[in-house]
Formats: structure tokens, sequence, C-alpha cells
């Protein structure tokens, strides 16, 4: 789409205040934000430092960065921000840390940092470590509202949150011992330094002199807040967002500050981006019907110039294996009949439960198929753990990575130990690393304890040596049987096989830190160097771009397709109690629901085709499943149903084998 239509130049060329553009689904979104950019530096002389642009993955902020790039002429976008909403918190937190009260260096806790951190808190506090899920969503849903650990305690209606408040209290003092913070941190603690030092609030509102934010609907209270501070004084900003696709309530996201947006900012310019430029006009139609339904505080009707459209496909399925089986040869017959690749093609469904039949189903038939939101490799916790150790290896000063491999496996060193041992090194200004055999260490704890630090110290020291002058691959291999980390696993692992599916991905990565070395045509790349490497997590990010581009069904919930499009799309499921989905008829969220189900319908470009089963296996027993009640609030005349009739099974299979000749046939033309 190379020229803009009215109203997305519009949105481009108004700088004069506040403003929010409502962009429906497809409507050319990036395109605004990246033009509007390139039109602030060219047409109105702000610099490209004194802009910040804000979005919510790093896919979308490199997308955007690359759009830019490719609108301004040489260094014109020189110092220009375009992060996600942490990115820009972390930059925060870097330059202002020491008023936060952190050293220089300080880590970031992932989810498998923080789940740790919390069980031991509790089995030291409360002698188990039950239901560590919970009190961490609470602890991150507080975060996300700005809630500090004393005000979580003297609000807790009762004892569930009463002690999720006293965990959060030992958590957050234990984090800072640690010189750590943690996601929500990222964001939290900006917004709180800016309100406790109103000198760094301006320092930073005169960096930030024109601000965008994308995806404004997914915005949580903290991240609202964040933007509120830095725009204030001028109000020179724009928010891009579509109410209609707020998904996120889970994860703390308030579709309602579009909405809060016109209260502190009277002045706010609404313009709505309604020109759809990817489905066709039945497609959206069904969309727009659907969504009605909801209260709405800006309306909206999306339209668009692709034409009428095919008819939109309703298919009851018998069960859901005559569902799984029905998708897939949909698919392998679209695909012979039309020859389009495989890629084209998506099955979207409410929950990851659900891909396991349809996965079966694609192997059988030798489709290929590229599942989103499985577990990337380097994201397992052997590889992580594993990592650590190496990272541990070329920098002993990196704190996160000792705190994750200290009690991998267990050495009975517990949090207690370890925030005497992060509170001695912070006052010494060196890294707990080096503060484990440190004589002064003494003073502070029994010497039970300083002799399990130093040893494992000594330890790692000794093989840090082992790395420089032998076989470092060698060194590494035998430091995986010294710890005995097999046996480690076995105990955190259900079964044999699980634990024999996660040594070999040990083994794996051991190979690919010497394929690195290998590779190195000079000779003369180090193993600090060859780990360097494989620390850098964005070589993950390129592995997962080659991915998209591969060819194969593309497989994913309908919460990972939002921003996405596909000539084909199948949605699996369409039932009560799926989607929508029982807890939100229970809790009646069903609005969210309906946005859901919008999400998946605007992916569709030509062809939309939605499945549901007339029984379910549950639990061991067969239940009649009630077709969703979305399917009811469609435009009917739109819809064509199949599989209504209950054809006898015999004339079925000949139908099925009608079909499968046909496709023979063609396929030996």
């Amino acid at each position: 789409m190379s020229r803009l239509n009215p109203r997305q130049q519009e949105a481009v060329n108004y700088v004069g205040g506040p403003m929010l553009v409502l962009a429906g689904a497809g409507s050319g979104k990036t395109s605004v934000i990246t033009r509007k950019i390139a039109y602030l530096i060219q047409q109105c002389g702000i610099r490209a430092q004194y802009i910040v642009a804000v979005t919510f993955t790093n896919k979308a902020a490199r997308e955007m960065k690359e759009r830019v790039g490719s609108l301004l002429r040489g260094g014109e976008g020189r110092g220009l921000t375009v992060s996600t909403f942490h990115n820009l918190g972390l930059n925060i937190i870097r330059k202002e840390y020491a008023k936060l009260g952190y050293k220089p260096g300080f880590s970031i806790f992932d989810e498998g940092d923080i789940k740790a951190l919390l069980t031991d808190i509790m089995q030291k506090e409360y002698a188990g470590d039950d239901g560590v899920d919970e009190i961490k969503n609470y602890i991150g849903s507080w975060k996300n509202d700005l809630v500090t650990p004393e005000e979580a305690l003297s609000n807790a209606r009762n004892p569930k949150e009463q002690t999720a408040a006293i965990v959060y209290t030992h958590y957050q003092r234990t984090l800072k011992a640690y010189n750590a913070v943690d996601f929500d941190d990222l964001i939290m603690q900006p917004v709180k330094l800016f309100q406790d030092h109103p000198e760094v609030l301006e320092k930073w509102r005169n960096k930030v002199r024109y601000m965008l934010v994308d995806e404004y609907q997914d915005t949580n209270a903290s991240q609202y807040l964040l933007v509120k501070l830095l725009v204030q004084e001028r109000a020179h900003f724009t928010v891009v967002g579509d109410d209609d696709q707020s998904i996120y309530a889970w994860r703390g996201a308030r579709p309602e500050n579009l909405m809060q947006l016109k209260e502190d900012f009277p002045s706010l310019k609404v313009v709505m981006l309604e020109q759809n430029y990817r489905s066709t006009s039945r497609i959206l139609k069904c969309a727009n019907v659907l969504i009605s339904n909801n209260p709405h505080a800006f309306e909206k009707q999306l339209w668009s110039e692709m034409g009428h459209g095919d008819p939109i496909r309703v298919i009851r399925c018998r069960n859901e294996d005559a569902e799984a089986e029905r998708v897939a040869m949909e698919i392998l017959t679209l695909h012979l009949k039309t020859q389009r690749p495989y890629s084209d093609f998506a099955i979207l469904y409410r929950g990851n439960y659900q891909a396991k039949l349809i996965e079966l189903k694609l192997q059988h038939h030798q489709i290929p198929y590229r599942l989103s939101g499985g577990t990337s490799f380097f994201g397992r916790q052997e590889v992580k753990d594993l990592m650590s150790y190496f990272r541990l290896l070329v920098n002993p000063d990196d704190d996160n990575a000792f705190l994750r491999v200290i009690n991998v496996p267990r050495r009975e060193i517990g949090s207690t130990t370890l925030e005497k041992l992060g509170n001695y090194a912070t006052a010494r200004k060196i890294s707990m690393y080096a503060a484990c055999d440190e004589i002064g260490l003494g003073e502070l704890m029994d010497s039970r304890f300083t002799d399990r630090l130093s040893r494992f110290k000594r330890y790692m020291d000794n093989l840090r040596q082992q790395c420089a002058q032998n076989d470092p691959i060698a060194a590494l291999r035998s430091m995986v049987m010294d710890i005995d980390y097999e046996t480690w696993v076995r105990s955190q692992t259900s079964s044999d096989k699980a634990a024999d599916f996660r040594m070999s991905n040990v083994w794996f990565l051991i190979d690919a830190l010497k394929n690195t070395l290998e590779r190195d045509e000079e000779g003369e790349m180090t193993i600090e160097e060859a780990i360097a490497k494989l620390v850098l997590r964005d070589m993950l990010e390129r592995q997962q771009e080659e991915e998209e581009g591969a060819e194969g069904v593309q497989m994913m919930t309908l919460h990972a397709s939002k921003g996405l499009e596909f000539p084909y799309v199948f949605i699996m499921g369409m039932e009560e109690e799926i989607l929508p989905h029982r807890s939100s008829i229970e809790a009646d969220t069903i609005e969210e629901e309906r946005r859901l189900a919008y999400v998946g319908i605007t992916r569709a470009r030509q062809n939309l085709a939605m499945t549901f089963a007339a029984k379910r296996k549950q639990y061991g027993e067969i239940i009649e499943c009630m077709p969703s009640r979305f399917l009811d609030e469609l435009p009917q005349e739109d819809l064509e149903w199949e599989g209504q009739e209950d054809a006898p099974v015999e004339v079925k299979a000949a139908r099925g084998n009608d079909a499968l000749a046909a496709m023979r046939a063609m396929l030996k033309r």
C-alpha cells in the first residue's frame, strides 16, 4: 500500500496535540506510525533522538524500525528510539540505577528464575511450595497496578492474599539483595522513580519530545502511567489501537485505557481507520456484525474494496477426531486443486491442547506444518541451566548466571544464605561469585555455608583453567558428569522418556558449541567467544524468522494469531465452553472471548471456515457439544452450513473414498 487514504493522511499530518488513531484490523496502522515518524523528522524538524515509538514485541519493534529506515535519508534516523515498553523501562533503569539503589550490571530475572526464587521462599516460610503459580500471578498483577509489598499487605482481603503479600515482601527484598529486577519491575521501577523524583522525570521529558504508542489497547495500568508521565506536559503524542482487538485482559491489559485518554487529555483528536486492505467484504461483514454485540465507546465499521468474496463455511463434525480429519483433508484438497503453498493455510484454535489431534492428522497425510507457541530450544530449562554455567565461566561477574546455577543441582544453599551473600557483595561492590571465598563472609554466616560457597567457586575456577589449557569441549562434557546433572534432571522430570529427551538437548548444546569452534576458519576463536556467540539471544530470533518463511500449514492459538493474515483460515472448536471458554462463561467475561473470535475472523483474506464437533471425549466420557453462541450472532445469509444432515456412515465413507480417488487421479496427471 503505497499511497495513504485520506483518514491515514490526516493521522500522519496532525501534530498539534494529543491524538488517538482507532485502527481497525488490517487498516494499515503500521504504515501510519512509520510515515508519521518520517513526517515528524522531515517536515516538522523534530530530531530523531527526541522521538520515541513503543510497541509490545521485539519483532514488531524491529519491523517498525526497518520500515522507518526505508523512508529516511542518510543520518536522519540517528538516535531514534523504537522499542518495546520493557526495553524503554530497561534503558531508564540502566541510566538511573543509582537513584533506584542498584549496582551497575543488574540482572533481569526470567520466568524460571522468578519461580525458583518464589519456591525457595515458600519452602522456607511455609514448609511447602503449593500455589507458587498463583502467588506469582498475584505479584505480577500487583506490580502491573503499581502496588508495593506494604500496600499489598495492608489491603489483603483474605488469608490467600495475605500469604501472597508476605511472600511478595520477601521476594522483593531478596531481588534487591541479588541486584536483580524482574520483568514487571522494568515498568514499575521507572514509574515509581518518576513519581518520587520530579527532577529525573523532567530530564526524561526533555528527551521525549514526541511519543508514539502502538497496540495501545494492550497497555496495563503501569504502562499507561509511564506514557502519561512522559507526555503529560507537552501532550505531543499519537497512540494507535483497536478496542475490538483487546484480548489480553488476563495479562493485565485494560482496553478502558482508550477511554481514560479522553478524560486525561480533553483536547484529544480521534481519527478512525476503517478501510481494510486485507479481507473480502463478506469476511468483514461477519466481523462487524459479531463485534457489534459488544458495547462500544467508539463505533467503527470496517469496509474493503476487495470484492464480496466466498461464502463463510460452518462445518459440523461428528466428533473431535472427525473434525481434525476434515480440516486436514480440506487443506490437502485445496492445496492440490489450487497449487497454493501450504503456508497460505492457517489453523487457529482457542487452546494449545487442541493442536495435538490435528498435528497427528497432518503427519498422517504428510502435510508439512509449523506449530507456533511451542517452547524454543533456548527456552528449555536444561539449556538455560547449561548456558548459565557457560556464562559464569566466561564472566564470573554475571550474578544472574550465578544465581541460576548455584543450586542446580542442589547444593543446600538457600535464599537466606544468598540474600546475605548478595548484601555483602553489594556493600563490597563486587560480584556474588567473587564474594564466595572472602574471609569477611564468615562474620555473616555459619562456616557450613561459607564452605559450600567457596567449594563451588574453587570448582568453577578450576574448570575455567581446564577450558583455557586443555580441550574445552571435553572439560564441559566432564562438568556435566561431575555435577551429576543427569540424576538431577531425572529427579525433576516426570518420565524416563522426557528425561532422555532433556539430556539429548544438553549434549546437543555442547555439540553446537563444538561446531561453532570448528567453523572458525582462522582457528583463533576462544571458548569464551564461542559461548558469547551462543548466548546472543537474537540468534534465536533469527532462527524463528527463518522458520517463519518455511513451507507448512501455520498452526497457532487465536491469541498468537493477532497481527497476522492468511489467504485460508480454519477456526476449530467453535463450541460453547471452548470459544467462549468455560471460565469466561462462569466469570461473565464473554466480551473478551467475542473479541478473540473477531481477531480470528479478521485473519482471513479470502476464505474462512469454522468447525465444531457434535460430541467430544472429556475425561474418558463422551459429552454432547453445543455450537458456539458466536455462530448464531453471525449474519446467517453469509454462512454455508455443512454436515447438518446426518448421512448414514456408509454414504459418508463412500464420499470420503471418492474424494481420495479423485485426489489420486489429480496427482497422476
